[in-house]
């Protein structure tokens, strides 16, 4: 087999498993995934919402769920690690989830779009980006975007603090997209530029006074010693 091939295999299969993952996971909240290959087997990290309903009493669903991973994607010995997002709100996948579910229970995709953005940002987001697209009116498919803050769309801003999540919304029109863009707090844009306040100079010391040279006249007979001549 070939070097591109078995590329192609590697990048198929693991598209299959977190789409897999994420219909396992749905009710704790499927908020991202890691897969890394280590010299034991495969780790597989997930970030859910509520890692409690995933792991399942005395851990009987998540040794379910890898011997399900193991038969399904042929993976060499994995290992599922659970980890507790602490701050959904600024977790792409989780709210573009919660969006999707808010249309399926009939919000008006304004107010749901506008609630999305409004939650994000409150949370402390630096900008977000929420953008639906299907048939939200009529039977033409539309595209709508709701967007906050600042958005990078290009250059490493992308790669190091924007957060993408996308989830599909089954409604009875047709299917909904959203996708759900965030930019992390600790963000630092390349134009900031932070001017440091140069030091105060230190004042001058002021030369010392010379003494009075009294009612004497300069060099007369009578004038004391030590006076100038």
């Amino acid at each position: 087999m070939s070097a591109e091939r078995k590329v192609i295999q590697e990048a198929t299969r693991r598209v299959l498993l977190k789409d897999f993952l994420v219909r396992e996971s749905a009710r704790a909240g499927f908020g991202g995934l890691d897969i890394q290959r280590t010299p034991m087997g495969t780790r597989v990290t997930l970030i859910c919402e509520r890692p409690g309903i995933l792991i399942g009493r005395r851990g009987e669903i998540i040794k379910r769920l890898t011997e399900d991973i193991q038969k399904r994607f042929a993976l060499d010995n994995p290992q599922i690690e659970v980890q507790e997002e602490r701050q959904p709100s600024l977790n792409a996948q989780l709210m573009a989830e919660k969006l999707a579910s808010t249309l399926e229970r009939g919000w008006h995709f304004r107010r749901a779009g506008h609630s999305t953005v409004r939650r994000i940002m409150e949370s402390g987001a630096r900008g977000c980006q929420v953008i639906l697209s299907g048939k939200l009116t009529g039977e033409r498919h539309r595209t709508e975007r709701f967007k906050a803050g600042t958005i990078k769309y290009c250059g490493d801003g992308v790669r190091l603090f924007i957060g993408k999540g996308f989830y599909q919304a089954r409604l009875k029109p047709g299917v909904i997209g959203v996708n759900v863009w965030i930019m992390t707090p600790n963000a630092k844009l390349p134009d900031e530029i932070k001017v440091k306040a140069v030091p105060e100079r230190p004042k001058s010391v002021p030369a010392p006074e010379l003494p009075p040279l009294g009612d004497v006249e300069a060099g007369g007979a009578d004038a004391p010693e030590g006076t100038l001549p």
